[in-house]
């Protein structure tokens, strides 16, 4: 199955991670925010509360040119505090 930036999120709605990305200002141009979107969700499926370092490794594939990725990993590591409190 191949999964979009567009199918994170349903009815036009922003999901924890987009909300954070929003939050944080994790984005510019929005080039590279579907890729760390796409692999901050496996992430954050395979493992709900990674580390600050998990997060770097899990996105360290993904470039961007127009932020620092500190804003990125916050907000990852965020969403994960989110979700974790959704489901507990």
């Amino acid at each position: 199955m191949i999964q979009t930036v567009e199918s994170l999120s349903p009815a036009g709605t922003l999901n924890p991670l987009q909300e954070a990305f929003k939050k944080h200002h994790a984005l510019q141009c929005g080039f590279c925010t579907a890729g760390f979107l796409i692999s901050a969700t496996k992430l954050l499926e395979q493992n709900p509360n990674p580390s600050r370092i998990e997060v770097i490794e899990a996105l360290s594939g993904n470039l961007c040119r127009c932020t620092g990725y500190q804003t990125i990993v916050d907000a990852v590591l965020e969403a994960a505090e989110m979700i974790g409190n959704n489901n507990g």
